[in-house]
């Protein structure tokens, strides 16, 4: 084509306007639709937390686990595993009492919640499950710490006594313990938190079965951790099926689970939390090195799994594509919905 052609179609190469270096394709003049926010800002508030609430979520989970383990051992007259299980639980249960407090910033507020009883609100419902979870824990353990000399006399055989009740009440409570973070967690507005409500108590579950397990084979002798053994391995199984099952769901909010950091968090907890399940079933049975190898590898895996899971919330609230795209999804299945009833009858 001789230059002046090529002027005439709008270009001086020839191609013309409205299509692409192939000329087969109508080049678009609108660009790209990004989700942005006012001043570049968030659409929600990430959250203030600080690394104190992802290792308050660890501790308390470890400490539902150990007082679980360590009601079995006392029923199946395992005293070494029954003596790391309580001491370990209500160790864990002071450290995640003493984060909270810490990032509440006044010890009066966690006080104040207290004031009101709320079924629906699980920040109520978990302060009350704590309150009442404690007083077990903290008797147990001062069974198991009391010196000898003391436990002939009258308070020291009254508290003997209490032990294995206070003990299974706290069992009994672990459960909750356990589980009402994530609920906790799945009521805020975060988007990976609350898209995740129903795979969380789960992921949360049974990373605290798989920290109490880890510090039982950690702790106990070879021949009394059987019980802790089989607890990792249930444990383990729950939070790894539970988590793929987070970074399964469809929508865009799972990309929060499975990319950059808390992907790797995550991922790094998968390998350590079936590591240690692999140890518990195989070599831990023989070897107390390897029992510690693998009670260290579940306790690491679900730290990791917290940190992973709180990381991802946080991500979650700074790109307001995890707002907006939802948002607009449930609009447009209840505009389909609507439309697909079709007129009542007249």
């Amino acid at each position: 084509m001789s230059g002046d052609g090529a002027l005439r179609h709008g270009r001086p190469d020839g191609h013309r306007p409205g299509r692409d270096d192939d000329g087969s394709r109508e080049r678009s003049m609108v660009p790209k639709a990004e989700f942005r926010s006012y001043y570049g800002r968030p659409v929600l508030k990430p959250p203030v937390w600080e690394w104190k609430i992802p290792a308050y979520l660890f501790t308390g989970g470890l400490s539902a686990g150990a007082a679980l383990l360590a009601a079995g051992a006392d029923l199946t007259e395992r005293p070494e595993l029954r003596r790391a299980g309580r001491v370990g639980g209500f160790a864990a249960l002071l450290a995640s009492m003493y984060l909270l407090v810490a990032d509440l910033g006044r010890p009066e507020r966690f006080h104040h919640m207290l004031r009101v009883a709320k079924p629906s609100s699980p920040m109520s419902v978990g302060t009350w499950v704590l309150v009442a979870y404690g007083p077990g824990s903290a008797l147990a353990a001062t069974a198991e710490l009391l010196p000898a000399g003391a436990r002939a006399t009258l308070p020291g055989r009254l508290l003997g006594l209490t032990a294995r009740p206070a003990g299974l009440s706290a069992a009994l409570l672990a459960p909750g313990v356990a589980s009402y973070t994530a609920a906790l967690l799945s009521q805020t507005a975060v988007p990976a938190w609350h898209e995740a409500h129903k795979e969380l108590p789960f992921v949360f579950t049974g990373s605290a079965a798989a920290s109490g397990a880890g510090l039982g084979m950690l702790l106990a002798p070879v021949a009394e951790a059987g019980p802790a053994r089989r607890l990792g391995v249930v444990g383990a199984a729950a939070e790894i099926v539970a988590s793929r099952l987070v970074d399964r769901r469809p929508g865009l909010v799972t990309q929060a689970y499975t990319s950059g950091r808390p992907h790797r968090l995550r991922k790094a907890s998968e390998y350590l939390t079936l590591g240690g399940a692999l140890t518990a079933l195989t070599l831990a049975r023989r070897s107390r090195t390897a029992a510690a190898a693998g009670g260290l590898a579940l306790l690491a895996g679900s730290v990791l799994q917290r940190f992973g899971t709180f990381e991802a919330g946080v991500v979650s609230t700074k790109d307001p594509a995890y707002v907006v795209r939802p948002q607009r999804e449930r609009l447009r299945a209840r505009e389909e919905d609507a439309g697909g009833a079709g007129p009542g009858p007249s």
